[in-house]
């Protein structure tokens, strides 16, 4: 099917990359032809050039492992095939480009039998020119080959499980191609990459371009920027093109930075974007234009907390996993991705944090377009190793250069509760392991904060994340409900059994946020979940004890934000606010009306009512203990 892009696009039409989009585009998604190679002799056999061993029929994009992929079959197959029929005619000085928006862990691929490309990480994308592999006339042939080994531990895997079942706080596998595929007719002169670089201190907006080699053997080769906000032209320019990779710096409205800050800024309340059009020249003449968008806004920590734009923001985050019990980490279908964003909002958060997992650039889209706020994080490995810090340092440069230009995207996180890093306290290179991602991090993108290593054992830092699944509101304010309260808990408290800070990190002027907390288990239908935090007994109660926790977090002069454990159920994890199928637990005006009271001023009257409404119940429930190692498998 062929899309074009245009202003407001439907879920369905949206592009799978809306920062870079052209108009002609088409996607591959659907049935292809499958085969399990679980002998590994697909290669030496010659797969790439047979169609007799396809036995099987799969829905692109969805893992093997789910259902619906229409095969559903969760066993270990650490090596899969796809091919796909394709008809292609590329007219005289056009490319044919193929994309890949993730491929679980290494993927191959082929046309006609050639050999296309190669590419290691199951969360970012990858292309390739295959102009020179299409075949004169007739159908076109693609096969993929994809590995994904469970019982490689180096292997950044997030939470999919290792063990053929899942176990305690992971899931499913995820096996192969789980992003969009789609096909790009491109001119040879064409842009490549666009990066928007807000810099409001200076009153200007940074646009860094990357061409093609083509591009500047052009006659006149010239880059022309168009801005619009609400069709409103705000900024045409153009320039030339000296090399490779042309920066330009265009001037920004001094007048509206100063008084029109809510119709032009961005922010979760406002999220106001600037359509752009980028469009390649020679001389006068059209050789190339890409369809783009950009917030302006900056992002920065001071005094102990995040500002953006300038002023203080309370981040009311929620882990969101992302995950659908039919199609595991791809999502059901386009318009579900937009959905998630809209039940992050309609539970009156504004912010979350993706949790062990890079998500589809769409997901970034709606968070863009409709405000909210984003924490992206890598997903580790398990075992600590020289090429487990490769491949980390690998993926992670991907992440951050595909994603640095979405607004909503506010801090980074390389590492997550020392996983992947089980001596952290102890091992020397280690502790170097997370500086280096982090100082990595801050050179790939110095205007957002990193958060080295998110929950406990801080070596660097510029947000101190706490994890704290303490079940009583009335805990979480003995422990962050004063500066003074603060200081103890950072040195002598270790609320999941775990040092919060590593003795060579001195806490300065970072925001202290409890970015997990919470946990609570409801689930009456079912005995088979895990159970680390707390269980609720109704609804009621949920909504009490949800209550109870926030407030308390609320009410504290040092906590700059939270993020609360979770958005759905997810798995045997049956501890979301809404079940897998998203439907509300509680109506989720009910917990958006907590989220949405001031910080600093939860009234002493609504804290005493919350905690009289489930204060029985809550002696019944036992306290936090260790729950299960989550240091390593």
């Amino acid at each position: 099917m062929a899309h074009a892009t245009g202003s407001g696009p439907t879920s369905d039409q949206l592009h799978p990359r809306p920062q870079l989009a052209r108009r002609r585009w088409t996607e591959l998604d659907g049935i292809w032809e499958f085969a399990y190679d679980d002998t590994g002799t697909g290669l030496d056999d010659g797969w790439a050039e047979r169609a007799d061993v396809f036995d099987r029929r799969i829905r692109v994009p969805f893992p093997p492992e789910s259902p619906a992929s229409g095969i559903g079959d969760p066993g270990f197959h650490p090596v899969v095939w796809y091919r796909r029929v394709f008809p292609a005619r590329v007219p005289p000085g056009e490319r044919l480009l193929i994309h890949f928006g993730a491929v679980d862990y290494r993927a191959t691929v082929w046309v006609n039998g050639r050999h296309a490309v190669d590419h290691e990480g199951g969360h970012t994308p990858f292309s390739a020119d295959i102009t020179a592999l299409l075949a004169a006339d007739g159908d076109q042939v693609v096969v993929v080959r994809a590995e994904d080994r469970p019982e490689d531990l180096t292997q950044p895997r997030g939470k999919q499980d290792w063990q053929e079942r899942p176990h305690s706080v992971w899931y499913e596998r995820t096996t192969g191609i789980w992003q969009p595929v789609w096909l790009e007719p491109v001119p040879a002169a064409r842009v490549e990459t666009v990066r928007w670089t807000p810099d409001l201190d200076r009153r200007v907006l940074g646009l860094a371009v990357r061409v093609t080699p083509a591009a500047t053997g052009l006659g006149r080769p010239r880059l022309r920027v168009r801005l619009s906000l609400r069709g409103e032209l705000l900024a045409e320019t153009t320039y030339a093109v000296l090399d490779a990779q042309p920066v330009q710096e265009i001037g920004l409205d001094p007048g509206r930075l100063a008084h029109d800050r809510r119709d032009y800024l961005w922010s979760p309340d406002h999220p106001n974007l600037i359509d752009a059009t980028v469009t390649l020249l020679d001389g006068d003449d059209v050789v190339d234009t890409v369809e783009s968008y950009v917030g302006l806004r900056t992002v920065a920590v001071s005094g102990g907390r995040l500002l953006l734009n300038g002023r203080p923001l309370f981040l009311r985050m929620v882990l969101a996993q992302n995950y659908w019990p039919d199609s595991h980490l791809a999502a059901p279908d386009p318009d579900a991705l937009r959905r998630e964003v809209e039940l992050v909002r309609e539970l009156g958060f504004n912010g979350v944090r993706i949790h062990q997992k890079v998500e589809d650039p769409r997901f970034l889209y709606w968070c863009d377009r409709l405000g909210v706020a984003v924490w992206t994080e890598l997903p580790s490995a398990f075992v600590y190793t020289p090429q487990t810090l490769a491949r980390l340092v690998r993926e992670w440069t991907e992440v951050v250069t595909r994603d640095a230009g979405s607004p909503a995207v506010l801090a980074w996180v390389p590492f997550n509760e020392s996983w992947g890093l089980p001596e952290l306290a102890g091992d020397v290179a280690q502790r170097h392991a997370v500086r280096a991602l982090y100082s990595m991090t801050k050179a790939l993108d110095p205007t957002r904060p990193v958060v080295g290593n998110d929950g406990w054992e801080h070596v660097v830092s510029d947000i101190l994340g706490i994890h704290d699944y303490s079940q009583s509101g009335e805990t979480l304010r003995e422990r962050y409900g004063s500066h003074e309260a603060v200081e103890t808990t950072l040195r002598r408290v270790q609320p999941y059994y775990r040092s919060l800070l590593l003795p060579e990190f001195t806490p300065g002027e970072e925001p202290l946020m409890v970015t997990e907390f919470g946990g609570i288990t409801y689930r009456p239908d079912s005995e088979d979940f895990w159970n680390g935090y707390g269980a609720a007994a109704d609804p009621a109660e949920l909504a009490a004890r949800y209550a109870d926790l926030v407030t308390a977090l609320q009410a504290s002069p040092v906590v700059a934000g939270f993020c609360y454990t979770q958005l759905t159920d997810t798995a045997q994890e049956r501890n979301g606010l809404l079940y897998a199928d998203r439907t509300p637990k509680v109506d989720p005006a009910t917990i958006a009306a907590v989220n949405r009271r001031p910080a600093t001023s939860v009234p002493a009257d609504a804290i005493a009512e919350i905690q009289i409404v489930h204060a029985e119940r809550l002696r019944s429930v036992p306290p936090a203990g260790p729950g299960p190692d989550r240091r390593t498998p």
